[in-house]
């Protein structure tokens, strides 16, 4: 893996893509009373979190977020979540992750909610990079690259200590 950097977002880019997932999640769901917005950790969680603040400007429902942590090297489904899986029953669920590779981890993602009656489940990812494993669709994604398997994406948020960015290496 080489240690050149490629910017593919920047803070404003990222920014930007939220604000445009958020609306579209706002069009896609206006019905609605409530939604959970379920990030897995860790930069999963941090969009949720920013997907949630906008969506409580412009939405006229209540959003609720929830964190998932999955074991992503199990070869079987490990997840463990901050609320009790019972408050998604009958609502619709947005699960948010920060790339999309193999597509393992939002699978498992959404086996977390196999044993819950959901109105939709919908997808969420900054960056899809098109190299699935899985047969994974997102319904939001910020940008979708077509890389090689070497090249790594890396998605650095403010949350973690860093700037905002994503780049390719």
């Amino acid at each position: 893996m080489s240690d050149k950097r490629i910017p593919i977002l920047t803070h404003q880019q990222i920014q930007q893509k939220l604000d445009r997932i958020a609306y579209q999640i706002l069009e896609d769901n206006f019905d609605e009373t409530e939604l959970v917005i379920a990030g897995i950790l860790p930069r999963g969680n941090f969009l949720a979190a920013r997907l949630k603040k906008i969506l409580d400007k412009i939405a006229p429902f209540k959003s609720m977020l929830i964190t998932i942590e999955i074991d992503k090297v199990a070869s079987h489904l490990t997840a463990k979540l901050d609320t009790d899986i019972a408050v998604c029953a009958n609502k619709v669920v947005i699960l948010v992750d920060d790339v999309l590779n193999s597509g393992k981890t939002l699978a498992y993602g959404f086996g977390v909610f196999l044993d819950v009656p959901l109105k939709k489940l919908r997808t969420v990812v900054l960056i899809d990079r098109n190299h699935k494993n899985f047969p994974v669709t997102t319904d939001y994604a910020g940008i979708a690259l077509s890389t090689v398997l070497k090249e790594h994406v890396e998605v650095v948020l403010s949350e973690e200590g860093g700037q905002d960015e994503v780049y390719l290496r």
